[in-house]
């Protein structure tokens, strides 16, 4: 792929001029961006088992769709992209400590994030779906009553379920997990009887194996992803905000949807 660089200048009087126009002001102490730009790198956290946003190839690569965003991006901005995968359950401490400076792998935003860490725009639309052995005959979220259902440890369809205290309470066992994969894994070998999951991945799962898995009829929260920074860090978040508001109009994030999902996914910006 073709990459394109951009200047980026930060003036003193706090405004940021980004991509020939695009210009957001941000507050004199507000140094977020030019610590990115001084250190020359942006490491991106992320649970590295999460296709097709982020995850291991056969070669043992991290690949996928953030991924190819993030190094479009990263090249606009001129810096150098880094990737750390971390335990996702402790990924805001793994941001506040500067252990990395973004969390940008399939990351929902929800209202209790964001009394943590800023967001930047949506960019997909997403939803908590259950996912079930072909043949189980699970539909609905009533048929899950007696049913072993896996999720993720700190991820946003453990939200989702517990914000749904009814059909938790009919459950037998809530199986949590360190990732989705392993998850997936014990459904596929009759172990639990459901995961919910990110539909996106979920989906991704189901097209390797559709004769193994299904979708149920019900699913639980609409939701989007967003990218996560530090509170406070507006310079940085705008930067990033732009370098993707003109990857959309030039067409390269779309080029980039349609490596992974074979169509345009993106939301408008």
């Amino acid at each position: 792929m073709k990459t394109r660089t951009v200047t980026i200048i930060l003036l003193l009087s706090a405004t940021l001029v980004f991509a020939g126009g695009v210009r957001e002001t941000a507050a004199a102490s507000d140094e977020s961006l030019q610590y990115i730009l001084d250190k020359g790198e942006l490491v991106l956290g992320l649970d590295d088992s999460f296709p097709p946003m982020g995850f291991r190839d056969t070669a043992g690569e991290i690949t996928g769709f953030d991924i190819d965003l993030a190094k479009e991006v990263c090249a606009r901005l001129g810096v150098e992209l880094r990737l750390q995968p971390i335990d996702w359950d402790a990924k805001i401490l793994d941001l506040n400590a500067k252990d990395i400076d973004v969390i940008w792998n399939g990351l929902t935003i929800t209202a209790e994030r964001e009394e943590s860490i800023d967001f930047s725009k949506p960019y997909i639309a997403n939803r908590q779906i259950v996912i079930v052995l072909a043949a189980s005959g699970i539909e609905t979220k009533a048929d899950l009553a007696g049913a072993t259902v896996g999720i993720q440890l700190g991820s946003s369809a453990e939200d989702a379920v517990n914000s749904d205290p009814a059909t938790l309470a009919s459950f037998a066992e809530l199986a949590k997990y360190q990732d989705n994969v392993q998850a997936l894994m014990d459904l596929e070998t009759g172990r639990i009887d459901a995961v919910v999951v990110d539909e996106i991945l979920g989906r991704y799962y189901i097209s390797k194996k559709p004769a193994v898995f299904a979708v149920a009829t019900d699913s639980f929260a609409e939701e989007e992803y967003g990218i996560g920074f530090r509170s406070g860090e507006s310079a940085f978040v705008a930067a990033v905000d732009a370098a993707l508001d003109a990857m959309v109009t030039d067409g390269t994030a779309a080029a980039i949807s349609n490596k992974w999902f074979a169509e345009d996914i993106l939301l408008p910006r």
